[in-house]
């Protein structure tokens, strides 16, 4: 597979077709997703939303190639992902998709500098450059000032952002924020769901899964599961009817 090939002119930086992931439990079947088919776009704004048991973690793992359909086809900028090694999953979460996680997943005895270089020392990056690019994703979300300070030195906004720059620091096609403000008191939360609005006028692809409508709201697009299947997906509030609604499969 040429794992650097660009896209095409005009495609959808992800298009997911039909796609069904099942997982075996002992005796029992349990599709996780039922033939959800799905396009976002470049600099899309979009929320992921359903109660526990809709699919939609199942949906986020998928987007981010930590797990691969069991049918149905997913693209990311013309990658076939389903087709991809381990070794290209890897290689292709780390060039082209930011995470944000609710917990942060810092390194706790790296300063800050080291924590946002971390994807590009996984690149072979050298080291003058990686630095360089660290320190200005750091200055790009207000923590210059810190780039030698520990987590444990940090309040929990501050690393939050930390962890917001490292997913910018390898300039990557998404950011997939995985319940981003979870872990923050409401006005933190705000503070934090304001940079990812700075960041998306400014041209960056963003995919937020949320259980909270006020932090959905900031996405310029909602869709919601339920049951393994898009239940709506509504842009500016109108309604736009789901491919896989209409015809959902047995169990």
């Amino acid at each position: 597979m040429e794992a650097t090939q660009a896209p095409a002119a005009g495609s959808p930086t992800l298009l997911l077709e039909q796609v069904v992931k099942t997982y075996v439990m002992g005796d029992t079947e349990v599709r996780a997703l039922r033939g959800v088919s799905l396009t976002i776009g470049r600099n899309e704004y979009v929320a992921i939303m359903g109660p526990s048991g809709s699919g939609k973690s199942t949906l986020m793992n998928m987007i981010g190639c930590l797990d691969t359909p069991t049918s149905g086809s997913y693209l990311l900028e013309g990658l076939p992902v389903g087709k991809m090694s381990d070794d290209e999953l890897a290689d292709i979460r780390n060039r082209k998709i930011g995470f944000v996680f609710q917990t942060f997943n810092l390194l706790p005895r790296a300063d800050v500098l080291h924590n946002v270089e971390l994807p590009l020392v996984y690149a072979g990056e050298p080291r003058a450059s990686r630095r360089k690019r660290a320190l200005e994703a750091i200055e790009r979300v207000g923590l210059a000032d810190r780039a030698h300070h520990k987590p444990n030195e940090l309040s929990g906004g501050q690393r939050q952002r930390v962890a917001i720059a490292r997913a910018l620091v390898g300039n990557p096609s998404i950011i997939l924020a995985d319940e981003p403000t979870g872990n923050l008191d409401s006005r933190t939360g705000e503070e934090i769901m304001r940079m990812f609005d700075e960041l998306y006028s400014s041209g960056q692809t963003i995919i937020l899964v949320t259980h909270e409508d006020d932090i959905a709201a900031h996405a310029r697009r909602t869709v919601r599961l339920r049951d393994g299947l898009i239940e709506s997906d509504v842009t500016n509030g109108a309604r736009r009817r789901p491919a896989a609604a209409a015809t959902a499969p047995g169990p």
